[in-house]
């Protein structure tokens, strides 16, 4: 009976050496949410009294990741830009006045950040089939445009009734995390997302 101990301890000894192995993977994990976890709560949680964010929080919610259509007719999808911090519009591909006023803001938002510029994405994520301006998108060269119009991911941005009007701010994370008014004061923009930018460490 006593040959039988040492085969007995080798699952318990596997198990051991199974949960060792597991602890560097579990470290890495924390280490990469650590980052935009600290920014949130850093900026939104425990501000100083002085301190007060133009935007509208939104409880970050991680957004889906459905295949999209490029403007040049390659799928793509909004993970490719994780680890960035990327500004969203919603309209329509005729793109009225108010639409390229929305596109402006966000590119000159985008260049105010200096040399943070590299960490912001601009996305527009149009909302039917029709013809792009070529000239327009030229005009703002660097923003991706994305054909959402049969895709259940605009659902997930609000008010629904509204999505034209705002501005929305998607985290290093691809959590869904600020909407801008309608005609945004573009100083408040850049208050917020420095902030954001000087204290997190990824994006």
């Amino acid at each position: 009976m006593s040959s039988s101990a040492p085969n007995e301890s080798v699952p318990a000894r596997t198990e051991s050496a199974l949960r060792r192995s597991s602890w560097p993977v579990l470290a890495i994990l924390v280490l990469c949410a650590v980052p935009v976890v600290a920014a949130w709560l850093a900026y939104f949680v425990w501000p100083p009294a002085s301190r007060s964010n133009y935007g509208e929080l939104i409880p970050p919610r991680a957004l889906s990741d459905p295949e999209l259509e490029a403007s040049d007719g390659r799928s793509a999808r909004l993970s490719a830009l994780r680890g960035k911090w990327v500004l969203v519009q919603i309209d329509r591909a005729d793109c009225d006045a108010a639409c390229r006023r929305k596109l402006l803001y966000m590119r000159q938002l985008r260049l105010m950040q200096g040399k943070d510029s590299e960490r912001i994405e601009r996305v527009w994520l149009v909302l039917d089939e029709g013809p792009l301006d070529r000239a327009l998108l030229r005009q703002f060269e660097g923003t991706r445009v994305l054909r959402a119009g049969r895709s259940a991911l605009l659902g997930e941005f609000s008010p629904a009734d509204a999505l034209r009007d705002h501005i929305f701010l998607v985290d290093p994370a691809g959590n869904l995390m600020l909407r801008y008014p309608r005609d945004p004061d573009p100083n408040g923009m850049k208050r917020d997302l420095s902030r954001l930018l000087s204290v997190s460490r990824i994006g």
